[in-house]
């Protein structure tokens, strides 16, 4: 038997979380991807919203390259139950919540870690930069 879903609403916000902690990116590494204008105070207060507007929802979902639908919709309790009941005893590697998939998990997995290890030399790349030029703006004041 399903669990009966919950009379709460789905909280974007703390699914933005799940999938950045998922993914092993910190706030400043989501920050930084998501654009000048974000910090990463204002990730944090981004994880804290329940509804997140489609337009933001959708450049956030490219940054983790997850679908904005499985954002929008992830609910653990479901999840937990669609995992023990699809995989306990299962041979099937290709059904994830009762749909086929034409990847394979642990590839994404390590394809998605590739990426956000480039991320992060990209965002080392950049605060080296940063010093670099407050140094040189230093020097020129004294």
């Amino acid at each position: 038997m399903q669990p009966t879903k919950s009379h709460m609403p789905i909280h974007h916000g703390r699914n933005v979380k799940r999938f950045r902690e998922m993914l092993g990116l910190k706030q400043e590494g989501l920050a930084y991807e998501l654009g000048e204008e974000w910090t990463q105070k204002r990730v944090s207060l981004l994880e804290q919203k329940e509804v997140i507007e489609q337009e933001l929802l959708d450049q956030i979902a490219q940054v983790l390259k997850v679908p904005a639908e499985a954002i929008k919709n992830f609910d653990e309790e479901t999840a937990i139950y669609n995992i023990q009941h699809n995989y306990e005893g299962s041979n099937n590697q290709g059904a994830i919540i009762g749909h086929q998939v034409n990847f394979n998990p642990l590839d994404k997995l390590i394809e998605v870690m590739d990426e956000n290890k480039k991320l992060y030399e990209r965002l080392l790349e950049s605060e080296k930069e940063k010093v670099a030029l407050l140094r040189e703006v230093l020097k020129g004041q004294h």
